[in-house]
């Protein structure tokens, strides 16, 4: 038995934040019901390599979910919605603060007559203040919670990937399982607030602001670890990454090197002599590094016991032996997308690996069964069909 089986989510989505939050609950047992718009559906669907009119990207964030289509402009659709929220635990959003209110559809509305939902609302920025309307997207949230500012180049530089969108999908999963315990302990339901500025920000703190955490006058600066152990070594043919953290591993570097008359230079000899003179040290072992492949330099870092890695290309992470040993990839038929790689939810209940749900829907593929589910009669899906509310 997976551990949220039992509980059903209604997912109103566009892009990754609450689609891969929902995704998660649904990789943990929960039934999820993705309400799209009746035209074009979540853009993600179109982002990306693409088969079957389902891109990837929507691939990797919407399995095991099921589709329906519903005008939620309407009345009547929002009336639908609002008896679909009546038997449903969690409610999961990320439009922008206001939106599901003008649709009749907030937490205050929903919550009425379902006091033990779970309503959970994602932001860019928050539900109050200058910000609160503006557009959120991953690399705006990444400028104002300080990830490029992190990065430790001296120069302003993004994460391509889009980090904040994910953080805070996971930050709104907790936080609606959080929420669900104190559920179970109190039969009350929660309202949830995220927004991507915070969990971003929180996220990146604890390394990446640690040197705007002591206040005091007397505190003794020190550089960050993004600028100590954060460095890509280049070698004759590619790249490895190391961490030289201690003494030992220092002194590990310079033996695979062979230039162990470093640790007696004067400019290097002691911690604070090293930091004052990194930069001239870095292009000495930069150098050196040149000399060696990148195989036979993890091999001679290996041997020193200096924690290093190839800097791998995306066919070689997905090769990787680790990743086989940990069941992490897998192969499946999708019916309109073929074959496809799908990565394992990461975390294992029990010593066993969760096993992926369902593909990814199509468009509004599950309406009329879900609204069959909910209870809804014959009569009155046909009568939402022939007005256009449901599709």
């Amino acid at each position: 038995m997976k551990p949220l089986e039992g509980i059903t989510v209604l997912e109103f989505s566009t892009m990754i934040t609450a689609s891969f939050a929902a995704m998660m609950m649904a990789e943990q047992g929960a039934r999820v019901i993705k309400v799209e718009p009746t035209e074009q559906g979540d853009p993600m669907r179109y982002i990306g390599s693409s088969k079957g009119a389902i891109s990837g990207l929507f691939a990797n964030c919407n399995r095991g979910k099921k589709s329906i289509r519903i005008d939620l402009k309407q009345a009547q659709s929002q009336a639908l919605i609002a008896d679909l929220a009546a038997q449903a635990d969690v409610v999961i959003h990320n439009f922008r603060p206001g939106v599901m209110e003008r649709l009749q559809l907030g937490a205050a509305t929903l919550r009425e007559h379902n006091p033990r939902l779970i309503y959970a609302a994602i932001s860019g920025f928050g539900t109050e203040g200058p910000l609160r309307d503006a557009p959120a997207y991953d690399p705006i949230i990444q400028a104002h919670a300080g990830f490029t500012a992190s990065q430790g180049s001296g120069e302003p530089v993004f994460i391509r990937n889009l980090m904040c969108d994910k953080i805070t999908a996971y930050t709104a999963c907790q936080a609606v399982t959080a929420a669900l315990y104190h559920r179970e302990r109190t039969g009350d339901g929660q309202t949830i607030d995220v927004s991507m500025l915070d969990a971003g920000l929180f996220f990146v703190f604890p390394d990446g602001f640690m040197n705007h955490t002591l206040l005091d006058d007397d505190v003794s600066p020190q550089p960050l670890l993004a600028d100590l152990i954060y460095d890509i070594t280049l070698t004759s043919d590619g790249g490895l990454t190391l961490s030289a953290g201690t003494e030992k591993q220092r002194a590990g570097v310079l033996a695979a090197l062979g230039r162990e008359d470093l640790k007696n230079d004067e400019r290097f000899a002691t911690f604070e002599s090293l930091v004052a003179n990194m930069a001239e040290y870095r292009a000495i072992l930069e150098a050196e590094f040149r000399r060696f492949t990148t195989s036979e330099l993890i091999e001679k870092l290996i041997e020193h016991d200096v924690p290093c890695a190839r800097c791998h290309s995306y066919d070689e992470v997905l090769g990787q032996e680790q990743l086989a040993a940990n069941d992490t990839i897998s192969e499946r038929e999708h019916p309109l997308m073929g074959n496809m790689r799908i990565i394992k939810s990461p975390a294992r209940f029990g010593g066993t690996r969760l096993q992926p749900g369902d593909h990814s829907p199509d468009h509004g593929e599950h309406t009329a069964e879900v609204l069959d589910e909910f209870g809804i009669s014959a009569e009155r899906i046909a009568r939402l069909i022939d007005s256009g509310a449901v599709a």
